[in-house]
């Protein structure tokens, strides 16, 4: 098929089939989200626990409210920050335009809207909320670029679209909004830009489960992560930031320091360390503000460090 024919992918959704679908984030797995079979295919092909609940990505905030509650906090967000990288967790609506298999189970429904134009042209062709859980094997790098995403589930697409290398490079913020607003994942859009719409953020606790992304060792190479390292040891890959001596082995997030270089960087140069030969990978130290905590959050769960 044309990789670039939205219309010939949106027939395989609506036969069950699996589609590659780039966004502005990660290249994603896509599945009718009413679909329980192509959810569990999605599963499958990833190896995913099924208590880790998928994103349901929307064509605009008109099928977003058909899928999900919105109050005036979620109005907000959306107008500022769709279509976009952020993912909002809402009381599910329609639970039947979202299967309970989606869900993993929950009253909730965790819903974006994405700024990718071929992903906006998918979603408009297919006509209803598509599940797009990252194209890797789970626990594995995300894939950023067409070539990547193939490699990783290619094997289970039915049909796939390039759309490029991703322009973010890292998986949407997640925001809760039940009770209070409650942060469950960093991301391209900021604590502080979401704070400066609706106010302070609680941290997840208890509404962590709602998230994907929340597993332990997430986001993880096969060699083992040593964090905030100096300087490599012997046989070790090093993932630099800022200025660092050029070696085979050294993979520089942002040598001039640019934490958005380095979100678009991350899983890419994690690949690729991971298949340099290196005993582990050496992670220098990375500023937390911004963007900087999310990339901390994914190095973390990629070393196995955070539930």
């Amino acid at each position: 098929m044309d990789p670039t024919d939205p219309h010939t992918a949106a027939q395989a959704l609506k036969a069950g089939g699996l589609v590659l679908m780039p966004t502005e984030t990660v290249y994603g797995l896509a599945a009718d989200a009413a679909n329980p079979r192509a959810v569990a295919a999605v599963y499958e092909a990833k190896g995913r626990p099924s208590f880790n609940p998928l994103i349901s990505h929307v064509a605009d905030v008109g099928m977003a409210r058909r899928i999900a509650r919105f109050d005036p906090r979620a109005e907000a967000l959306t107008a500022r920050f769709w279509p976009g990288p952020l993912t909002l967790v809402l009381p599910a609506a329609d639970t039947a335009a979202v299967c309970d298999l989606a869900r993993a189970g929950l009253d909730t429904v965790a819903v974006r809207a994405p700024a990718h134009p071929l992903a906006r042209a998918l979603l408009q062709a297919f006509g209803g909320p598509v599940v797009a859980p990252s194209a890797n094997r789970s626990g594995r790098p995300s894939p950023t670029t067409f070539a990547a995403a193939l490699e990783e589930t290619g094997y289970a697409a039915a049909a796939a679209l390039d759309g490029g290398p991703c322009e973010v490079g890292l998986e949407s913020t997640v925001v809760a909004l039940l009770d209070e607003a409650r942060l469950l994942r960093p991301g391209a859009v900021t604590r502080a830009e979401i704070e400066a719409v609706i106010g302070p953020l609680a941290e997840a606790e208890a509404d962590a489960r709602r998230s994907p992304g929340r597993l332990a060792r997430h986001y993880a190479p096969d060699l083992p992560v040593r964090l905030d390292a100096a300087a490599p040891a012997a046989g070790e890959a090093f993932l630099a930031f800022g200025p660092a001596p050029e070696t085979a082995r050294t993979f520089n997030l942002s040598p001039s320091g640019d934490l958005k270089e380095a979100a678009a960087n991350l899983f890419a140069m994690l690949r690729a360390a991971d298949r340099s030969g290196a005993s582990a990978i050496a992670v220098a130290p990375i500023p937390h503000e911004g963007l900087g905590e999310a990339i901390n959050d994914r190095l973390k769960r990629a070393a196995g460090f955070v539930g």
